[in-house]
């Protein structure tokens, strides 16, 4: 930052001053002093002209008003911004409040205890409260409305200070014996402060300030120290917190009166008094400081002796009460900017984040790109580049191959100028000083210097790339430390031990060019290093000690700004002889400036600069100044002939809304007298002026002030002498051109003066070329303007493209229903499907899909569109319209439209049908719909895996043991299915064996079924086991209730061969029943046997078992008499006799009905009583 003083006012009647205050909010300045002095008064700047904004814009008072009211001298004045008041109290203990009123200042509320004075008092940060302290110890706690909230009286204590937390919740109270004591906000007493800046002293010593920064404006860095203690001795200390153990401590070995904060944390300024050693007298100065205690820079101040300061809102000023005189200084903060590419960088805080706030403002589009930084030291710029140096975030991890040294303390990140990361640099110096070229960025501690060379190669010319190539194996980064002589070979690897070794001349300023690097060192000495290699080249001496250097555009001069804000400059290349004879390289040239804050070199000139004075821009040529510009802008770039500024003070009172006007360009002396010349001379002689001084700017001024006059041999040689092949080649094609009116359409659309060019072409009725131009500029509105005024038949070509490039101009700024208008009528199908998509319009893209001509190419994309929204039916139309049957079968699946699947794969005899329905089916078996999988099947005449799946069912529900009848007529469906698998097995294969005989042919096809089938399940092996085995257990039933007890038998002995399929118990104890029923005892008594040897029996029914039998066999004897039918039931177990599913008895005639579909037999009597075989249902 560079201070300097700006104005002075004086006080009516030299009253001496006591105490200032300056109002951040709407700027009043309110000072009070002796008898009763107190004055509020407004600097206003009154400016017309948009150039002179800012700090350059002259001031005067606006406001000046006393305030009577006051008999003794005022000592404390303080603003509460929030609520317009202002509050001020005198050495007789009257507190007034005074409030605005139609721009006046009038007394609202009066208070005195009578008893002690005032020493100070503090409003909290919002404003809703006041907290006043008395000599004796008293503390008032009020309201801003007058109320009083709390008092207390300190006993035995005398308090000189006063101090709010940012949140309002902890008071400090400052004794009169130096001791800081910390209270809750209700006023009970919590710890006294560690003073850690008084250790081993002694004497008497008092407060001379306690500031708490509220963080209002957002802190420079996350738990940024903001409570700031200072004593009248010169010891200081900043801390986070009121308990910070470990605060920052300062001693300014001066004699402080009174310190304040800037607006924004970032800056402490520090008043009072110096002992100065040749005078007696004291010399008052202000000292400035970081919240780390870094020193920035010391003013000082005329005067006897300095009683307050106060700055203002925007931190950019500060008033001074000195004596009986209010003095003014400017400050330029070293803001965080850069400019690059027509892009202005600049960072602020804000009190809602704890990171820096990076803004990339393009200045030619008027677009801003924002990035959020934690830490951010400084933003350093050069051609398209910029870098941001950082410190590294802790919690993060780095990356392995980021750096040798992990856990390096520092970042370097290279941004392009939107603000994208495109390489960060982990270091472990801290990057104080951080310059950059073309090709390498260097960061530089106090001790050592860091150099990257980072990649740009699509920027560099090929010779260039073939010198950086060559240096680039030598390894991209290096770092040497400040007291080593490098050779420039390739000693400067990345080693960190020696780069952290102290040294006893600090670096305090860096430079570099392409060529050379410039490192300046606290003690005056500047050393050279060649670049790109690094090696020591020459040491300077200068008289100074440099703040910031900067080299011209061929390395051949450096200027130099020293802490106090002295220019000067140095030739390196100038051989001079010194005082004792020896001949030396290098000399101090005679200018010097003072009050120097800013200068930028040329770019294309190694003789002009541009430097800030205060508030005016110089630009000196060959060391001789033109005429001084107010303005109070930082200097972005310098070629051309023309300097941009930026007026950063006034973008950063509003960082997030950059208004264009803050850019502000000034033409130097010779562009302007050029101009004029041109204007008032003509050009024959202006040329003659320009080849005296010649300038790539210069000549191009005049070759376009030659084409406006359609002089085009001047103007041609104008633009080969500034190189400007475009130019040339412009002037040829006008040379030509045979009208005259022509040329001057074309010179006119040259100079982007389209209006005027089009209305000169429609002027000669040449529509097409007005066309032609607005289609150049992608003015497509103003072309359909032009097409639907005349009429030709070239135009419809033209019209639909006009139509589709509006279109595409509403749909790249999504406005769909805008565009889809166009599109119609540009005839655009693929852009129009698009936007019926985006606009969620089906109906509108199912007509477009079915207005377009088969096998189009858009087919797919509009049917992938219905797709990705679970519109079957349109997509598969539209799939099948394209030819593409398989795609439009995917997409069923996809969207689980089985059916239409399965229907679709048939239609267009596909051949993966067969997965398909694998899929379907397990999709479905999922779900558990079994019996929908079981059908799929069956429509698609996959018998085989039907009836599988069909007797999972029914073994399923047999183990239920739900009723028989059901089961019976699940194993029936499952038999039935099998048999049409047969069938179906029989027929290929008859089609395959068609030229053998044909009973050959069945038989072999019989065979190859079994074997398919014998393979695989025991159900395929006899499908109607589990039908006859429920068939016969019902059967058995049946006739038993019905009392054809001996029918029921025979019956019922079929059953043991089905043990498989329906429990053994049931069996059993079914045949048991029926032969007892039957009187048939021997056979009961097997079946008691079988049943008491079960193993699935439980204990208890085993049990009852045996009870029953012995119950019944003590009765009757486990004989049978009869010997009948019985033996031929039990002769057709052996020798297979076919049963009867009529009747459940063997048949022994030999005619006998055979059902068709089952090949189960009825005896023939019975067949005439059914119309349906018993067993599977068949019609008979």
């Amino acid at each position: 930052m560079f201070i300097y003083l700006c104005k002075k006012i004086a006080i009516p009647g030299n009253v001496r001053l006591k105490c200032i205050s300056w109002n951040k909010d709407q700027g009043f300045i309110a000072c009070g002093g002796e008898d009763g002095l107190l004055k509020v008064l407004k600097l206003e700047t009154q400016t017309d002209e948009a150039k002179i904004k800012g700090l350059a814009a002259p001031s005067n008072l606006s406001v000046n008003q006393t305030l009577e009211g006051h008999s003794g001298s005022v000592q404390v004045v303080t603003w509460n911004e929030q609520y317009q008041k202002l509050t001020t109290s005198d050495q007789n203990g009257l507190i007034i409040v005074w409030m605005l009123y139609k721009g006046a200042w009038y007394e609202e509320m009066i208070n005195n205890r009578n008893k002690s004075v005032v020493r100070s008092m503090s409003w909290n940060a919002d404003g809703q409260k006041i907290c006043i302290v008395y000599e004796d110890g008293a503390v008032i706690v009020g309201s801003v409305d007058g109320n009083r909230i709390w008092g207390k009286d300190l006993k035995g204590t005398h308090l000189c200070h006063v101090a709010w937390s940012s949140d309002s919740q902890v008071l400090l109270f400052g004794m009169a014996n130096g001791e800081i004591h910390i209270y809750d906000s209700q006023g009970n007493f919590i710890v006294k402060m560690k003073l850690s800046c008084l250790v081993n002293l002694t004497g008497a010593f008092s407060i001379a300030g306690i500031h708490w920064y509220h963080g209002t404006e957002g802190y420079i860095e996350p738990d940024c120290p903001c409570l700031a203690v200072c004593y009248d001795n010169g010891r200081c200390q900043i801390m986070r917190d009121e308990n910070d153990h470990n605060p920052v401590l300062i001693d300014t070995g001066m004699n402080i009166v009174c310190i304040q904060w800037n607006h924004c944390g970032s800056v402490l300024a520090v008043a009072g008094s110096l002992k100065a050693t040749s005078q007696d007298k004291d010399v008052n100065i202000v000292q400035f400081y970081t919240p780390f205690g870094e020193h920035l820079r010391t003013l000082k101040v005329p005067g006897k002796q300095i009683s307050a300061l106060s700055w203002e809102g925007s931190g950019l000023k500060i008033a001074l009460a000195v004596d009986s005189y209010i003095y003014f200084a400017n400050i330029r903060p070293d803001y965080k900017w850069g400019y690059c590419s027509n892009t202005v960088v600049y960072a602020y805080t804000r009190p809602d984040r704890p990171e820096y706030c990076v803004v990339f403002w393009d200045t030619k589009n008027n677009e801003k790109y924002v990035k959020y930084v934690k830490s951010l030291i400084s933003i350093t710029t050069y051609g398209d580049f910029c870098v941001l140096a950082t410190k590294a975030d802790e919690n993060q991890p780095q990356e392995e191959h980021e750096t040798e040294s992990i856990g390096a303390m520092y970042v370097l990140v290279l941004c392009n100028s939107i603000g994208t990361p495109l390489d960060p640099k982990y270091i472990d110096i801290g990057p104080l000083f951080v310059t950059m070229t073309k090709t390498h960025v260097i960061a530089a501690s106090k001790e050592a210097f860091y150099i990257w060379q980072y990649r740009v190669a699509k920027k560099l010319t090929a010779m260039e790339i073939n010198q950086v190539a060559r240096t680039r194996k030598e390894g991209r980064e290096r770092i040497y430390h400040v007291d080593d002589t490098p050779s420039g070979s390739a000693d400067g690897h990345l080693d960190y031990s020696r780069a952290i070794e102290g040294t006893r001349d600090p670096i305090c300023a860096i430079t570099a060019s392409d060529k050379i690097l410039l490192v300046g060192r606290e003690s005056g000495t500047i050393q050279r290093y060649s670049l790109p290699s690094v090696g020591m080249v020459q040491k300077y001496t200068l008289n100074c000690r440099a703040y910031q250097l900067s080299l011209n555009c061929n390395s051949s001069r450096v200027a130099i700004i020293d802490l106090s804000g002295v220019l000067t400059f140095f030739d390196l290349e100038a051989r001079a002889v010194d005082s004792t004879g020896q001949q030396v390289i290098g000399e101090q040239l005679k200018l010097e400036r003072k009050d120097v804050w800013d200068m930028k070199w040329a770019k294309d000139n190694p003789d002009l600069f541009a430097m800030m004075e205060k508030t005016r821009m110089y630009v000196f040529r060959n060391l001789d100044p033109e005429e001084p510009i107010q303005t109070s802008g930082y200097i972005c770039n310098f070629e051309d002939l023309e300097i941009k500024s930026v007026l950063l003070d006034e973008i950063l009172k509003n960082p997030e809304h950059p208004n264009k006007d803050y850019i502000i360009n000034f033409e130097i002396r010779s562009l302007r007298d050029s101009r004029a010349l041109i204007e008032k001379v003509g050009i024959e002689e202006s040329s003659q002026f320009i080849e005296d001084n010649p300038h790539p700017r210069l000549w191009r001024l005049l070759a376009e002030a030659a084409l406006q006059k359609l002089d085009l041999q001047t103007a041609e040689q104008a633009f080969v002498r500034c190189k400007d092949y475009q130019g040339i080649k412009f002037v040829k094609r006008l040379g030509n051109l045979q009208s005259e009116s022509m040329k001057q359409a074309e010179v006119a659309a040259y100079f982007s003066r389209f209006e005027e060019a089009e209305r000169m072409y429609l002027d000669m009725d040449r529509r097409d070329l007005a066309i032609g131009l607005r289609i150049k500029l992608g003015d497509w509105f103003r072309v359909l303007q032009l097409l639907k005024t005349g009429s030709g038949d070239s135009d419809d070509a033209l019209l639909e493209q006009a139509h589709n490039a509006i279109g595409d101009y509403f749909a790249d700024r999504q406005k769909w229903l805008n565009a889809v208008q166009y599109y119609v009528q540009g005839r655009n199908q693929e852009r129009l499907a698009e936007c019926y998509y985006m606009l969620e319009d089906y109906q509108g893209l199912e007509n477009l899909a079915n207005s377009l001509p088969e096998n189009n190419k858009l087919l797919p994309d509009i049917a992938y569109m219905f797709v990705r929204v679970g519109m079957c039916e349109q997509a598969v139309s539209a799939f099948l319209k394209c030819s593409r049957p398989k795609e439009a079968v995917d997409t069923c699946v996809h969207l689980n439209q089985w059916n239409k699947a399965v229907e679709l794969a048939k239609d267009h005899n596909m051949k993966e049908i067969g997965s398909l329905l694998a899929r379907y089916a397990s999709h479905l078996l999922e779900k558990n719909k079994i019996l929908d999988a079981i059908e799929l099947y069956r429509k698609a005449n996959y018998f085989f895996e039907a009836a599988k799946l069909m007797f999972k069912i029914a073994d399923e529900e047999a183990k239920k043991r739900t009723k028989p009848l059901r089961v019976k007529k699940l194993y029936v469906l499952s038999a039935l299915l099998i048999e049409q698998c047969h069938e179906q097995m029989q027929n290929a294969q008859r089609g395959k064996v068609k030229g053998k005989t044909s009973e050959t042919a069945s038989a072999l096809a019989g065979l190859l079924e079994d074997d398919v089938l014998s393979s695989t399940n025991r159900f395929a092996d006899n499908a109607w086991r589990g039908a006859e085995a429920y068939h016969f257990f019902i059967l058995a039933q049946r006739q038993l209730y019905k009392g054809s007890v001996d029918a029921a038998l025979k019956t019922a002995l079929h059953l043991r061969d089905y043990e498989d399929i329906i429990p053994a118990v049931e069996i059993y104890s079914l045949l048991a029943l029926c032969a007892c029923a039957n009187r048939a005892f021997d056979i009961c008594s097997k079946a008691f046997v079988k049943l008491e040897s079960l193993e699935t029996l439980k204990p208890e029914q085993r049990q009852q078992y045996e009870e029953l039998a012995l119950e019944i066999f003590t009765r009757h004897c486990p004989k049978y008499n009869k010997k009948s039918d019985l033996d031929d039931v039990l002769e057709s177990e052996d020798g297979k006799l076919p049963v009867c599913v009529a009747t459940g008895e063997p048949i022994l005639e030999y005619r006998f009905w055979m059902c068709s579909l089952c090949k189960h037999c009825m005896k023939a009597k019975e067949a005439s009583n059914y119309n349906f075989c018993p067993l599977c249902h068949s019609a008979a």
